[in-house]
């Protein structure tokens, strides 16, 4: 129960909000792509053919990969495991960067005149992914509110406490002890 409290630890900051939100609303379309044919993708049969056959990646981590940008890119805009989205996203990210992108550079091709992408925007996706793997999903996230009903059981406890300490501590002073 201990790891799930780790994992939807959040706070109430726009930051994580704002990185999460970025993160996901960019990667959906890719997800979406890979996973449904919407917006030109070749759908989910077809990405899995070109993974495992052009890039010869095994199949599990193709599987992984489809599934990170679609269903991680739904868990961060939601703010659902928000972590474990992100870090499903930043792997994918940091696996393209290094296995198709880096050999062409830093840059993206905005003018059309390189043989392929550069590794700027993994780079981009890499940092928000980062932020929301340590600070969670922020403020307005389903794991803020799961957070919030197992730091409500431990603030009871640590209220009762705090309770207990105060009337120790009245008792010493007032010489009672």
């Amino acid at each position: 129960m201990k790891g799930l409290q780790t994992l939807f630890r959040t706070n109430d900051s726009y930051a994580p909000l704002i990185a999460r939100l970025a993160l996901g609303l960019a990667m959906f379309p890719h997800g979406a792509q890979k996973t449904l044919g919407w917006f030109g993708g070749y759908g989910f049969s077809g990405t899995m053919n070109f993974f495992t056959g052009q890039l010869h990646i095994p199949a599990l981590f193709a599987f992984l990969a489809i599934t990170a940008e679609f269903a991680g890119s739904i868990g961060l805009v939601t703010g659902f495991l928000s972590r474990v989205s992100a870090f499903g996203i930043a792997v994918t990210m940091l696996v393209a960067a290094l296995m198709v992108h880096a050999s062409n550079g830093f840059f993206m091709n905005w003018a059309g005149n390189q043989k392929g992408e550069g590794f700027e925007y993994h780079l981009l996706a890499l940092g928000l992914a980062l932020i929301v793997i340590l600070a969670g999903g922020g403020k307005w996230s389903v794991d803020s509110l799961l957070d919030g009903a197992s730091t409500e059981k431990s603030n009871v406890n640590t209220s009762k406490e705090t309770s207990g300490h105060l009337v120790g501590a009245a008792l010493v002073a007032k010489g009672e002890s």
